[in-house]
Order: structure tokens, then sequence, then C-alpha cells
């Protein structure tokens, strides 16, 4: 299982982020994080934490349950009871620019899924995507504003992204 990032990378990576986000916006007005559960939620925290390091200001973090948006729920076998995690956006999302965190981006399904989630609590100004990997595969067309790092994979493979807030440690493995 080779580890294609490590923790000094990960911070690397994003803080490079952090000011793409910065520069594109021109500044945090309006702006706001949410994480999907569970890895984008760590990952979001973090950058509002390097965007406060960097321009002394916050930006608003929450984060997001998808589990009964996602459109292979009825593919689980009978009796099968997905586990539904709270969603907390202690904000309101109208007239903001949501910047929506995951840790991989593959076929572009959770980030949809994600998506019909998030306009349940308003109308956001504009969504931009941050995501840690992509992985490419896509099968719909959902792209990314900010990727810490592509990663070509074979659908056979997997991507392990490892967080210390999760896991312990910092970093992102293939395995397969």
């Amino acid at each position: 299982m080779p580890v294609v990032m490590d923790a000094d990378r990960m911070d690397r990576t994003l803080t490079r982020i952090a000011h793409e986000i910065l520069e594109r916006n021109r500044g945090v007005e309006d702006l706001a994080l949410v994480g999907i559960r569970r890895r984008g939620v760590p990952l979001a925290r973090r950058l509002a934490a390097i965007i406060r390091s960097i321009n002394q200001h916050d930006v608003p973090t929450g984060a997001l349950d998808i589990t009964l948006y996602r459109d292979d729920l009825m593919r689980h076998p009978v009796g099968t009871q997905p586990v539904v995690r709270s969603t907390e956006i202690p904000f309101s999302i109208d007239d903001r620019r949501i910047l929506l965190v995951d840790d991989v981006l593959y076929t572009g399904r959770t980030i949809r899924a994600a998506l019909d989630a998030l306009i349940e609590f308003g109308r956001p100004k504009t969504i931009q995507l941050v995501v840690l990997v992509d992985r490419g595969h896509r099968e719909l067309p959902i792209k990314a504003d900010y990727v810490g790092k592509n990663l070509p994979t074979s659908p056979s493979q997997s991507v392990q992204v490892h967080l210390r807030e999760v896991d312990g440690r910092d970093e992102v493995e293939i395995q397969g």
C-alpha cells in the first residue's frame, strides 16, 4: 500500500488550497465551509484554521450528512439500516459562497448527493468543490474547483485517506 501523501505534504497541500480559495474569492466575505461527513469535516475545519492564520478572519464551518440522499440506498440488503449522522450547519447558507469539502472525488455520486442535501438548507450564491484527492473515473459531470492532488488510479484500486482526527494519522495511500 504505497503512501502517496504524508502528513507534511497534506499540510502543505491544505495551505496551498487555502491560498487558492482566498485568491479566487478575493477574501472571505460571505464564505462558509461545509464538510461532507466523515473525512470532509476535519478537512473543512483545517482549511478554516489555515485561512484564519493567513488573514485573521473566521470562516463559518459546518458538517453535512448525505446518507439519506445517496442513490445507492435501495441497493443495500433488506433490513440493512444506513447509519445516519447529524448535519450541523449553524449558519444560513442563503446568498453565501459555500465551499463543499470532501476527501476523495471519484464517481461524483457523493457530491451529487451532497448538493441535493445542501440545497435543502437554502439557496447559496455559489457552491465550490474542494477535494484533497481527485482519482478520476467520473460517472457524473462533476469537477472540483480546488484539488489537492490528482491521483490517476484504476477502478480496481482504492484511495484511503487517513486523518489524525479520525484515524490517528495523516496520510493518503492507494490500495489494490
